[in-house]
């Protein structure tokens, strides 16, 4: 049985819930522009603007503060994580521009490896 044919069974029986706002998970934790740039600032040091705020990028900097955000909606009893990735989307990539080597960094690898960590 596929993944999409398990959940639709679930979703027959019950309602199924999603996890809540990651953003606001993240603002709770009061992070420092340190914490967006990656250790020492190693990851982003080059990054012409500030990147605070900017939460695509935490996935490479500080995964272990996705990847327990995704552990707190799993023990409230979600049933679904999701990347929480919204900057991710192309308006949002254009307006950030957060580049790798000259490339457009893409969060939603690391992202979704994150949350499938903490449910495998």
């Amino acid at each position: 049985m596929t993944i999409r044919e398990q959940l639709n069974a679930i979703a027959s029986q019950r309602i199924l819930i999603l996890d809540g706002a990651m953003g606001s998970m993240i603002q709770a934790l009061n992070l420092t522009e340190e914490d967006f740039r990656g250790c020492n600032g190693e990851a982003f040091a080059g990054h012409p603007t500030p990147l605070k705020g900017c939460n695509d990028p935490l996935c490479l900097t500080r995964p272990e503060t996705i990847t327990a955000i995704h552990e707190a909606y799993l023990e409230a009893g979600v049933d679904i994580v999701n990347d929480g990735m919204d900057d991710s989307a192309p308006d949002a990539e254009k307006a950030i521009a957060v580049f790798i080597d000259n490339a457009l960094f893409d969060p939603n690898v690391p992202a979704a490896a994150a949350g499938q960590s903490v449910v495998v």
